[in-house]
């Protein structure tokens, strides 16, 4: 059982930075693939970032170049730090994990997910 905690959300202008953390529990960190996922109030989830067991790591297109994924195995953590922020990348990010070897972009390749922070961009 993986459970997943995610801080570091908050309100930022356009332009801004924010970080987001994801603490895991349990064992075996190393050979999860984790991913990030953001949801917009009347839209779908969709996959931000994700990282495979190997470190091969995916990004979305639309926050490519800004957003960058990663972690640290002993301290069971990911991260994703958040650059020039744009209002639309406004919602609420879930941290995902799965036993696998490879870290898709889709929901349905998860089965453990953290309860999301809220992040809002403004104009």
């Amino acid at each position: 059982q993986v459970q997943l905690v995610e801080s570091g959300g908050g309100s930022m202008q356009a332009g801004g930075s924010l970080r987001l953390s994801c603490a895991a529990s349990g064992s075996n960190f190393g050979n999860l693939a984790m991913g990030w996922f953001r949801q917009a109030p009347g839209k779908e989830r969709e996959g931000v970032a994700a990282i495979s067991p190997r470190g091969v790591l995916t990004y979305a297109d639309a926050v490519k170049g800004r957003f960058a994924i990663s972690r640290d195995i002993p301290k069971k953590t990911l991260w994703l730090q958040m650059n020039s922020l744009r209002p639309n990348d406004t919602g609420v990010y879930y941290c995902a994990a799965a036993w696998g070897t490879t870290a898709p972009m889709s929901t349905l390749g998860y089965v453990y997910w953290g309860q999301g922070t809220q992040v809002t961009v403004s104009s």
